[in-house]
């Protein structure tokens, strides 16, 4: 699994011209699911984001988690984070899960995240052309591979 996590001000996905998900300060994730992610890489993977220390303390220093700001996650699905794009120039996407795999990971990971921080995690729509809007914040851009990624 690869997460590119953002840290916003707010954040908003958009299908259809329907807005499916929006939140106010806190963390954009767009998230890829690879063939090999497993219940424990998925754990692991959502431990880390939630207690992921980028946000400000009180000395402006990133001691914070989102958690312990009481901020807001939104989740994207986007298999694209998983291209490999180091031959010819039409990226290749085998080292993504196919979506019969990819979409029960991709909502057990939402699941998890809601579960830890004890609150509903809006998302865009697995599988759907989607339009994401984003007040960056700092910019703080992390990338983060599970334990598992090739």
């Amino acid at each position: 699994m690869r997460l590119v996590i953002q840290r916003v001000r707010e954040a908003s996905v958009t299908v259809e011209g329907t807005i499916t998900g929006q939140i106010g300060p806190g963390l954009l994730v767009l998230a890829g699911c690879a063939p090999t992610d497993d219940e424990a890489a998925l754990n692991w993977m959502v431990r880390k984001l939630v207690n992921l220390r980028i946000f400000s303390d009180e000395n402006g220093q990133m001691n914070r988690s989102v958690r312990d700001v009481g901020g807001q996650v939104l989740v994207v699905s986007q298999f694209t984070l998983l291209a490999d794009a180091r031959k010819g120039n039409r990226p290749s996407y085998v080292g993504a899960a196919p979506p019969a795999v990819a979409e029960p990971l991709y909502q057990r990971f939402v699941a998890l995240v809601a579960q830890e921080l004890g609150q509903p995690v809006p998302t865009g729509i697995f599988g759907a052309d989607m339009q994401v809007s984003l007040l960056n914040d700092g910019p703080v851009t992390i990338i983060l591979d599970s334990p598992t990624a090739s």
